[in-house]
């Protein structure tokens, strides 16, 4: 038995020395003790010695507590054991091929003084290979997993016989603020959900994996069943609080799509094998537990798990679903050590909120001569816009007046904040938009297109102030935008991004009325290191600042530092694939934020979910996923309070979340398309959002109320 002392942080995160890692009591066992549930309480651990033997162990400095306590009446091999919820009296259940019995550590413990046998209660007899026990949350049953049944036993009966799964059950957990509500996992790749007094099931899911599901924890604070897998992976699905109506079917509400949080893999080398030659193996997840908030991680206002696996320990955060810490150890499997760190979970109980709220929409042509009748324009306006081409890039001036769009059909659109009223077109571009930007004074506006050209606009004329051509650049444009408070333009092409400085004349000669008088030079490139192309960049310009973040193809997060002209810091691996957005936290003239809170920026990929991160740390602080992102670069957005980000997705829906809070608060729904873009206003609670073939806007005061 080995006991942690504490943890201590290294430059890659958080880790366990060996040495601070103290080995408490050894006990030898004449037979192997593997793929064995064992248990943990606050001072007491259970597990089998010599097969069929009982032995506990405690901590407790009194002269009883110096030996550990034998119990003797299981005749098969023990395959599993738990202990009770409650303190008094501390049961523990001990389970094998030919009994369950239910032991009264504190009168066993008086027997044993006494010198008397210690004896328990049979609640269960010949129920085949058990894999799994738990007590109910009032310890008055238990839940064994044999075969692929459930048993329900009390010290009288049998209270419930749950059979549906396919292949072995691996793990139950009772719901601990629903009464009668029991889940389960299985080989079968699935879990159900069971009302155990009426023997009904109540949900039960697809295939989740083509590995067998091994463990199960139920995460009562945010209500979300998290499950572990053979192939290292842990999935979190949210529940809503369950009804207690018999006759109801589907108590559970699946609100997430499946999510691969984390995949535990660890790369082993050998003495014959360079540093650089690995051989990457993947870790099963056998045993999830709460990690015990005494331990200090430095995050004690969130959940942190234990996941135990066949060479080691991990803490995983749930905010962020990074590795804070890990415990490795050689020829020992995890599921014998285990048992010390299966810290007993709080049962405080809290509440689920969960809201979807439709905007109302409404349609307009988007056709623009006002002759024609086809065009729509000869009935009243309405809300919505872009019936035919999708937005690919929007942006509101910095009083919230104006909206900015960029289209794959290569024009820019302006509108008034309201969307109300016929916008200003502004074409030229021979290729799809790219990147729209404002300048700080809301009169010039910057576009990039795939043609490789860049242009600048005044918003009191439709003809390009500022023509960058093809001769300047040898590979489409990404990104462009105003910088320094509209003292330079800022954009990224290829595997380097741009510094611009500028000057705009938009007066006319008549007689050589197609030569511009706006000038642009080349202050500096800034090459990304070893990328073939910047994926996004982001910098602001509301205030001075002399960061600038960019993405890259290969995955790696980079910081500039345009004070002293060169990259700062990298963050490598920033997600499982390509950065396709970074938004930063800008604020807004209409509210204010603690200086902090502009630390905070926001990175999405395909797949991978939003991630918040912090300039201080370069460390990923919470991570936001619920919605769907798995083929368009769906786009994100922060409010200027701080407290809320918008996300598209592409289940034709825009999701909210709380900055304090990884699971949405809001689903917008309504569209017919995939939503691939969002834009808070600045100066009011308005947010808009735009799928590729239709959009709206949708006033969000009745959500969030005033911005503070």
């Amino acid at each position: 038995v080995w006991l942690p002392q504490n943890l201590l942080a290294s430059p890659g995160g958080w880790d366990v020395a060996m040495d601070i890692v103290l080995e408490k009591q050894v006990f030898r066992s004449k037979v192997s003790e593997s793929h064995v549930q064992l248990a943990c309480s606050l001072h007491y651990y259970a597990f089998p010695l010599n097969g069929n033997e009982l032995c506990i162990w405690t901590t407790g400095n009194s002269p009883a507590h110096h030996q550990p306590l034998h119990l003797v009446g299981h005749h098969h091999s023990i395959t599993a054991l738990s202990f009770g919820n409650k303190i008094d009296p501390l049961l523990l259940c001990s389970a094998s091929c030919d009994y369950v019995i239910v032991w009264n550590l504190d009168e066993c413990t008086k027997a044993v003084l006494q010198g008397r046998m210690p004896r328990g209660v049979v609640i269960g007899t010949l129920l085949g290979m058990v894999l799994y026990v738990r007590f109910s949350p009032d310890d008055q049953a238990v839940a064994v997993c044999a075969g692929n049944r459930i048993y329900v036993l009390n010290n009288e009966a049998i209270l419930a016989e749950l059979e549906g799964h396919l292949a072995p059950v691996t793990a139950a957990e009772f719901c601990t603020w629903e009464k009668n509500i029991l889940v389960s996992v299985s080989e079968d790749r699935s879990f159900k959900v069971w009302d155990y007094c009426t023997g009904l099931l109540i949900y039960q899911s697809a295939v989740l994996t083509a590995f067998p599901l091994l463990s199960l924890f139920i995460d009562e604070e945010n209500k979300q069943l998290i499950t572990g897998c053979a192939d290292g992976q842990v999935r979190v699905k949210q529940m809503l609080k369950i009804l207690i109506l018999v006759t109801i079917p589907g108590r559970i509400r699946k609100l997430h799509s499946l999510y691969q949080i984390q995949k535990f893999s660890k790369l082993y080398s050998t003495n014959d094998m360079r540093p650089e030659e690995t051989v990457e193996t993947t870790l099963p997840v056998l045993r999830i537990e709460h990690c015990d908030e005494s331990i200090n991680l430095g995050k004690e206002e969130n959940l942190c798990l234990w996941i135990g696996s066949s060479t080691g320990i991990f803490i995983i955060n749930l905010a962020n679903f990074e590795l804070e810490a890990v415990l490795h150890y050689k020829g020992m499997t995890i599921k014998y050590l285990i048992a010390v760190y299966d810290f007993k979970r709080s049962t405080q109980n809290s509440d689920c909120f969960h809201a979807g709220i439709k905007g109302t929409m409404k349609g307009q042509s988007l056709v623009f001569h006002s002759k024609i009748k086809s065009s729509g324009y000869t009935t009243a306006p309405q809300d919505v816009f872009f019936t035919t081409y999708k937005p690919i890039r929007t942006l509101f001036t910095g009083d919230g007046e104006l909206l900015a769009c960029g289209l794959a059909d290569k024009s820019l659109l302006i509108f008034n904040s309201n969307l109300r009223g016929t916008p200003a077109v502004f074409s030229g571009h021979n290729g799809a938009i790219n990147s729209v930007g404002w300048s700080h004074d809301k009169k010039w506006l910057v576009s990039a297109s795939e043609d490789r050209t860049l242009r600048i606009w005044s918003i009191r004329n439709t003809e390009p102030a500022l023509f960058l051509g093809k001769e300047m650049f040898h590979k489409s444009i990404r990104f462009a935008q105003f910088y320094y408070i509209d003292t330079f333009i800022l954009l990224c092409c290829g595997p380097e991004f741009h510094l611009l400085s500028y000057y705009l004349d938009t007066s006319k000669d008549d007689l050589k009325r197609y030569k511009q008088k706006s000038i642009c030079k080349l202050v500096q490139k800034f090459p990304m290191a070893s990328t073939v192309e910047i994926t996004s960049l982001s910098a602001i310009n509301d205030f001075y600042s002399y960061i600038i973040l960019a993405a890259g193809s290969n995955r790696a997060l980079e910081v500039f530092d345009l004070n002293a002209g060169c990259s700062a810091a990298m963050i490598p691996d920033a997600h499982s694939r390509s950065v396709h957005q970074i938004c930063q936290n800008k604020g807004s003239a209409f509210s204010t934020q603690p200086l902090e809170a502009y630390n905070l920026f926001m990175t999405t990929a395909l797949g991978d979910g939003i991630k918040l991160w912090d300039l201080r740390t370069l460390r990923c602080e919470r991570r936001f996923e619920g919605h769907i992102n798995r083929c368009h670069p769906c786009g994100i957005a922060v409010t200027p309070c701080g407290q809320f980000i918008a996300c598209g997705s592409e289940d034709k829906s825009a999701y909210v979340y709380e900055m304090r809070s990884s699971t949405f608060s809001h689903k917008l729904a309504g569209h017919t398309e995939s939503v691939i873009n969002v834009a808070f206003s600045p100066s009011s609670p308005q947010v808009c959002y735009f799928p590729s073939c239709s959009s709206c806007n949708l006033n969000v005061e009745e959500l969030f109320g005033k911005y503070p």
